[in-house]
């Protein structure tokens, strides 16, 4: 079994408030999971208005194909308008 972990840290420049924030990572949450079959949960940030940090946990039996999968998660999230992609760490377990 080889799990694959990502974090992203996320800019929100454009959230006025923790509700305009909370929009942007349920959509962005919500559309990762439905496009990539993951977990993905905000880990850490929550009470900050323009940061966010989204967590990805991915369960398969090759370490290249997990791999693959966080990197299109990245290139999603990259894609994202609204949230900024500032940086992101993986990890292959």
């Amino acid at each position: 079994m080889v799990v694959g972990l990502l974090q992203m840290h996320l800019a929100i420049r454009e959230a006025r408030s923790l509700k305009d924030k909370r929009q942007v990572v349920k959509s962005l949450r919500d559309r990762i999971r439905h496009e990539f079959n993951v977990s993905v949960s905000e880990v850490d940030a929550l009470d900050l208005r323009q940061t966010a940090v989204l967590g990805v946990a991915f369960v398969t039996n090759e370490a290249a194909f997990a791999d693959k999968v966080l990197a299109k998660v990245v290139a999603f999230a990259r894609r994202t308008p609204g949230a900024e992609l500032v940086r992101y760490e993986t990890e292959i377990l």
